[in-house]
């Protein structure tokens, strides 16, 4: 899942965006509404935890606009203000969740799955392939009833290869919908992330590669 936090009070941000990626989410942050209102629309998000009080382009407008353009991406707005006037405004400017300051973290990443799970099209609460068994919630795999121990990243490609249904995802997919704007595009990241989750699924092979296009995880029981 990808998210991106717009928040300026700089600790809570960058709090709120550790705590996330230790859930195994790929996060962006952005300071001002300026920088988030730019972000928001050159890259996909899932879910932008948004402050509605920014400096630059108000979190409002922020939210606006997403509504307006159509986008899937679901919004969580936060703010200091938790009367029932503000969230009926929040809500009506087009934002899908409202978390009033202070929070509990938990409640927090609670709210940021599931509006993840509406923001792209509904797949089932566990993913499975053959004899792979994948829960995203709990965040476990395991094939032939055999616990498969991944890293965050390599969990996300699997997935993300899951979700697909069989459709090739490329590499570029990948690099956005797992890893977050630090990476370097031109890495060699997700083709090793890749050779190792192979390695770690073990035999018969459930990845494909699809040359110049990316990878697929087709249904073997399938012609």
């Amino acid at each position: 899942m990808r998210v991106l936090v717009v928040e300026d009070e700089h600790n809570l941000a960058d709090a709120i965006a550790r705590g996330l990626r230790r859930r195994g989410m790929a996060v962006d942050v952005a300071h001002d509404g300026n920088t988030g209102h730019e972000m928001a629309f050159v890259t996909r998000y899932d879910v932008i935890v948004l402050d509605r009080d920014l400096p630059g382009v108000h979190g409002d407008q922020i939210c606006a606009d997403l509504a307006a353009s159509g986008a899937l991406t679901r919004v969580l707005m936060l703010t200091a203000s938790g009367t029932v006037a503000d969230r009926v405004e929040g809500l009506s400017l087009g934002a899908d969740d409202y978390l009033p300051k202070p929070f509990a973290f938990d409640e927090l990443v609670a709210r940021v799955q599931a509006l993840g799970r509406r923001a792209t099209p509904p797949a089932p609460p566990v993913l499975t392939l053959a004899d792979l068994v994948v829960d995203p919630a709990r965040r476990v795999a395991s094939r032939g009833g055999i616990p498969v121990d991944l890293t965050r990243k390599e969990f996300g490609v699997l997935e993300e290869l899951l979700k697909a249904r069989g459709a090739v995802v490329s590499s570029e997919e990948l690099l956005e919908r797992v890893w977050d704007a630090n990476t370097d595009p031109f890495t060699t990241t997700v083709r090793v992330t890749v050779m190792t989750l192979r390695k770690k699924l073990g035999d018969p092979p459930l990845i494909e590669t699809v040359v110049g296009a990316g990878y697929r995880m087709p249904d073997p029981y399938l012609p």
